[in-house]
């Protein structure tokens, strides 16, 4: 603006500004806290409906048309029905399209009820959380792509409650996770053909280190990613260390273990606990035997820079658990999958 222009503006804020004052009610300007949402109130009510009235007018050159109420981020707005098409405005939306951007980023973190106690704390505007669950569960999610090539990713899987009859037990049941490190991750409830076929549709790299702890099921949906020839399968370091000091007994023995599998010296490992036959112990060496081929030298592959650790996928386990894990939550099994897919669309936007 030029400083004309900026002056004249000046003048005309200090007359609307001296008609809200003289409409707003003096317990509403007690301290700083009132005054802001005082103001805010007006903004929203009758200065910023005003303004958009006009820029819509302006960009749209239209004022053909039915008119609809529009709840935007700046009060509610009317708009014509030509000015919809122009501004590419969804036909039948009550919500702007940054309004419903925001609620998808609030709702992806809390409850809906909360996402509307947020929003409305935040922006001055009510969204009931009905609307909120409406909106996420009708919106179409656009499938995330790493757009370089994938050289690492991890699998893990989480649990959520479904919805059961009142007084029935709870019914606890999986979903699995797979993050490409540093990229994009997704979350599936039983559908496991279809994260694999996600998987398969990214820019792999040759080879692709894959990683996950010693669950059955986690490698056997590696086994569908790429071909064996061109997977790294590596079992992840500190569950390995992890279960490793469970065994307990001997801290010496115990340190002495490490070291050779650190190296990936397996047969040294195993000859280190041979004279102590206990079940437990049994049991750990069933699991080195189980994923022998999977233990590599730890030290060499960390050299290389080769990810030795699946945190990443336990880490978009544990922001996928922020949501469905909240107190009380139970999820309709179509439900969940949609909100699965809404959680990690948030994650993928904060790693983008």
């Amino acid at each position: 603006m030029t400083p004309e222009e900026t002056q004249e503006l000046q003048k005309c804020l200090e007359k609307v500004s001296a008609i809200l004052l003289k409409n707003t009610p003096s317990e509403q300007l007690k301290d700083f806290g009132s005054i802001e949402l005082a103001v805010r109130d007006h903004v929203l009510k009758e200065v910023a409906p005003e303004i958009g009235k006009f820029f819509k007018s302006s960009s749209s050159q239209t004022e053909a048309g039915r008119a609809r109420q529009i709840q935007t981020c700046m009060g509610k707005w009317r708009v014509r029905e030509q000015q919809s098409k122009k501004l590419g405005l969804k036909k039948g939306t009550r919500l702007s399209p940054h309004l419903e951007k925001c609620c998808l980023i609030l709702s992806a973190n809390v409850s809906y009820a909360n996402t509307t106690k947020d929003l409305q704390q935040l922006t001055g505007i009510y969204v009931s959380h009905s609307t909120q669950q409406r909106l996420v569960h009708r919106q179409e999610f656009v499938e995330a792509s790493s757009e370089t090539a994938v050289t690492a990713l991890s699998v893990d899987g989480g649990k959520a409650r479904l919805r059961t009859d009142l007084g029935e037990a709870s019914e606890w049941r999986d979903y699995k996770a797979v993050a490409l490190h540093h990229q994009k991750c997704a979350a599936f409830f039983q559908e496991n053909d279809q994260l694999l076929d996600w998987v398969n549709r990214q820019p792999l790299g040759e080879p692709i280190t894959c990683l996950g702890d010693g669950h059955p099921g986690v490698w056997n949906l590696i086994a569908g990613i790429a071909s064996c020839e061109k997977r790294l399968e590596i079992l992840d370091w500190y569950h390995l260390k992890e279960n490793l000091y469970k065994l307990g007994g001997s801290n010496q023995r115990l340190r002495t273990m490490e070291a050779h599998l650190w190296h990936g010296q397996v047969d040294e490992a195993i000859t280190a606990v041979a004279d102590w036959d206990v079940p437990h112990v049994k049991n750990f060496l069933d699991y080195l035997e189980r994923h022998r081929c999977r233990i590599p030298d730890y030290q060499a592959m960390q050299s290389q820079k080769i990810t030795i650790g699946s945190g990443a996928v336990e880490a978009t386990i544990k922001q996928i658990g922020r949501r469905i894990k909240i107190s009380g939550a139970q999820w309709n099994r179509d439900n969940l999958a949609q909100v699965l897919k809404h959680r990690c669309a948030y994650l993928n936007l904060a790693l983008a």
